[in-house]
């Protein structure tokens, strides 16, 4: 399929000077960054635990704290409230 990407300059000619390095097309070295970060995507989005697996996948460090309140929130919950 084709489509038009808008992408930075920098960082097109990085991408680009990175595929001739490596003996790649640019379309060879973009399909495979895509598929890698897919993958990796897909892979860490499965092990996500707790509130961030249904609510978004911020990075760690951004939400340390609201994971700390979260869990001590829901320590408090009584299990009988819920039924």
């Amino acid at each position: 399929m084709k489509t038009t990407l808008e992408i930075p300059d920098e960082l097109f000619k990085r991408t680009k000077a990175t595929a001739a390095m490596r003996g790649e097309s640019l379309k060879e070295f973009v399909t495979e960054a895509l598929q890698e970060h897919l993958e990796r995507q897909s892979s860490s989005g499965s092990s996500q635990r707790g509130w961030r697996s249904v609510f978004g996948q911020a990075r760690r460090e951004e939400v340390e704290t609201i994971d700390i309140v979260v869990a001590e929130q829901f320590e408090q919950v009584n299990p009988d409230d819920w039924r």
